[in-house]
């Protein structure tokens, strides 16, 4: 009789988590990581035509990227995404990590390291690797190794970093992986600090957009990866070389031959590939203070480069920055004045401008949003900016004179002021009436406060003492009329019965 209900909640419990585990399995990332032979990246057949002249119009399948992300940089707001969230390898990408940690945990930039066995050993697994074909025992600048690592994709130079960092390999990809879900990277794991292929080393475009942005918050990264060559110095064991970036954004090519790959507002950022991952890149562009992120894994050699300028320019058409005095002039604020000429042109109409009280403060202030989100800011704008006002709006008022003040905080709070002041003159009305604060100043500018006597004011003056003089002239008039009248009344005696 009782065993039938337990039975039932039973399979009740075993279908919840069914279900639960389900559910679990669709929020994990669709493993793609391509099995051998691995096929090109290409365009799919019924692909909208690109149009470079509509920037804005960008299709998901006119990348040839399988994977891609493009996000802005101030916020981390994703802006573009394709597939984003599927796992790919990273290859050579993986080296933002590897030098974004050399910079968080080495203080001293400046010291000489010297290479090890274990580091140089890569060297040794495949002759088309890329490095400082560093040798055991070789001394060199720490600095000088981050730059040849990066724009030299030295896989030797990150096994040097790594063992600077953490004293072994494997202790600095424990703290590659720690790092990562610090940051938020949820479907990364790195099993090396190069990049080179493992099967247990991928990680996704939005992750790696989350890492790249946050290496590009130290100024010395930003510094390595937008150089077009580094010159490392020389060694124990090697003359002083130089590096050259393999960015094909930067190259602007020949007259005779551009580049039409070319891409002025690029600044970074890093290269991959291995057969597994195929060709991928992380960007960076800036333009218009507008700082925006790209990455596309696994696409072409050739198509990396078309997949970020595409995503580039998408961003950029998106995406505006602009000052708090841009946004106000958008819609200035216009003022009803009082007490204004009669021939004003503008009927005592007043546009107020927004100045800045401190311009080197102000000028590195800058608001980057959506084109939607600044038209926003514009019809709120109160809601964006703090307004008061410091005097009355009565005329005259000059040309220059502040009215008020605007306050915009920037992203750290800090409170940046700007006058607002009258863009012309308003002149006052001729019989216009003197305000409260013409009549004080008035006042305490005379020496002499009190007014200069005239006839009428001794006629002013002198009728009260007139009024009081007639009314007691016919108060007592009244009295002796009545003593007179008093004095003619006969006495009339009552007599009482008794």
């Amino acid at each position: 009789m009782h065993r039938l209900p337990t039975r039932i909640l039973a399979l009740a419990l075993l279908l919840c988590l069914l279900c639960a585990s389900a559910l679990a399995a669709a929020k994990k990332p669709k493993v793609t990581a391509t099995p051998s032979p691995y096929p090109e990246a290409t365009l799919a057949p019924d692909a909208p035509a690109y149009d470079a002249e509509k920037p804005d119009e960008l299709n998901a399948d006119q990348l040839y990227a399988w994977s891609a992300v493009l996000i802005e940089a101030e916020s981390g707001k994703v802006i573009f995404e394709k597939s984003a969230d599927d796992i790919r390898y990273p290859a050579s990408t993986t080296k933002i990590m590897t030098v974004l940690l050399a910079l968080h945990f080495v203080e001293d930039l400046d010291q000489t390291v010297t290479v090890s066995e274990t580091a140089a050993a890569v060297n040794n697994t495949d002759d088309d690797i890329s490095s400082l074909d560093l040798q055991p025992g070789e001394e060199i600048n720490f600095t000088d190794l981050l730059y040849g690592t990066m724009l030299a994709s030295a896989n030797d130079g990150a096994n040097v970093i790594a063992e600077t960092v953490s004293g072994s390999i494997e202790r600095f990809v424990d703290l590659m992986n720690q790092y990562a879900q610090l940051l938020g990277c949820t479907n990364t794991h790195f099993a090396n600090p190069h990049g080179l292929h493992d099967p247990m080393h991928y990680s996704t475009p939005r992750d790696m957009a989350i890492i790249a942005r946050e290496a590009m918050h130290h100024e010395l990264f930003r510094d390595i990866v937008r150089s077009s060559s580094y010159t490392i110095a020389k060694t124990n064991m090697h003359r002083a070389r130089t590096v050259t970036n393999t960015n094909e954004l930067y190259n602007q090519g020949t007259e005779e031959k551009p580049n039409k790959y070319y891409f002025p507002a690029s600044i970074g950022i890093k290269t991959g590939f291995t057969s597994p991952a195929q060709y991928c890149f992380v960007g960076a562009a800036l333009q218009d203070d507008v700082e925006l992120i790209s990455v596309v894994m696994y696409t072409g050699k050739r198509a990396r480069w078309a997949d970020t300028i595409k995503l580039m320019n998408y961003g950029f058409s998106q995406y505006e920055s602009v000052t708090p005095v841009d946004l106000y002039n958008m819609r200035p604020t216009t003022i009803e004045t009082s007490g204004y000429a009669t021939d004003d042109p503008a009927l005592g109409k007043l546009r107020l401008n927004a100045v800045p009280q401190n311009s080197a403060k102000a000028s590195g202030v800058h608001i980057v949003a959506t084109k939607e989100e600044i038209s926003n800011m514009v019809t709120n704008l109160k809601n964006t900016m703090y307004f008061q006002y410091t005097r009355d709006f009565t005329a005259p008022i000059t040309a220059g004179e502040t009215i008020g003040t605007m306050t915009y905080f920037d992203a750290n709070g800090e409170p940046i002021v700007y006058n607002l002041v009258a863009s012309r003159s308003v002149a006052r009305r001729a019989n216009a009436p003197k305000t409260l604060e013409e009549i004080v100043a008035e006042t305490y500018s005379d020496p002499n406060p009190f007014p200069k006597p005239t006839v009428e004011m001794g006629v002013y003056a002198a009728l009260p003492f007139v009024g009081m003089y007639g009314l007691v002239k016919f108060l007592r008039a009244r009295r002796k009329k009545k003593r007179r009248a008093a004095r003619h009344t006969p006495r009339v005696t009552h007599r009482y019965l008794k």
